[in-house]
């Protein structure tokens, strides 16, 4: 077997092994806290008062392990392969310093959050919702489990933006591991079924345009409406984000 071969696969699942510790830790830590720890104590400041089966558990835990083959496979291709080439990935971050490095993660997250609203609002054609996202809306009461929780197709669409991303404008490898480290806790925050946000984060000046655990929740619940990912930005000028919002976040943080 070919030496090159062989590390390929290793360097594959290497690239695996660190997306499902990321996930498994993530979703651990918050499960715990919330779900068993101060499952009793906290249980009044559950978004929906009730808990998810453990039904529910074993399948979001299955699904979101199927989707870090997907994307451990993209990122592999992308960036460890002969593609790379083709791309404008670098590897010497002095290369382009470090205030272009910042600036491209902050950059990958707003290009991140634009891209996943118009893939979602796809995503929920009836077409493909029934051919893939419907997976994803089994949790019509999310848990941090459900994070990566997707139908494999779903799941490679998800993963575009790795795709999309190292074309578009020179970027590092560890960039693009900060910014995936940033996503998994943003969506662990957004399928928890708790609000860490405060009250009236909502209405305030930068919090009308940040999504919200609440926001979320309430897209699993009516599955329509509040698209986005991190921001809010697309829901405001789009007219999507979901009638009840504010009024919905202020009573859940008013308990």
């Amino acid at each position: 077997m070919p030496s090159a071969y062989l590390t390929g696969t290793k360097t594959f699942w290497s690239i695996l092994l660190v997306i499902f510790l990321r996930y498994l830790l993530l979703a651990s830590v918050a499960f715990f806290l919330y779900y068993v720890l101060k499952k009793k104590t906290w249980r009044f400041k559950k978004i929906q008062r009730s808990f998810p089966l453990q039904r529910d558990y074993f399948r979001e835990f299955g699904y979101s392990v199927m989707t870090t083959f997907v994307f451990a496979g993209v990122g592999y291709v992308m960036f460890l392969s002969p593609v790379v080439q083709y791309t404008k990935v670098y590897f010497k971050l002095g290369e382009y310093g470090v205030a272009y490095f910042v600036a491209s993660i902050l950059l990958i997250i707003v290009l991140h959050d634009t891209y996943f609203y118009w893939m979602h609002r796809l995503m929920h054609h009836k077409v493909v919702f029934r051919m893939a996202h419907r997976v994803h809306h089994l949790s019509t009461n999310p848990s941090p489990w459900a994070a990566m929780a997707f139908h494999p197709v779903e799941a490679v669409i998800e993963a575009g933006i790795l795709v999309i991303v190292p074309f578009l404008f020179p970027i590092h490898p560890l960039a693009i591991g900060i910014f995936l480290l940033f996503m998994m806790i943003y969506n662990v925050y957004g399928h928890l079924g708790y609000e860490l946000y405060p009250k009236g984060f909502s209405k305030n000046l930068i919090g009308r345009w940040v999504n919200t655990s609440v926001n979320h929740n309430m897209h699993h619940q009516f599955f329509s409406g509040n698209y986005g990912l991190y921001f809010l930005f697309w829901d405001r000028i789009m007219g999507t984000i979901h009638p009840t919002y504010d009024q919905q976040f202020d009573d859940v943080k008013s308990r």
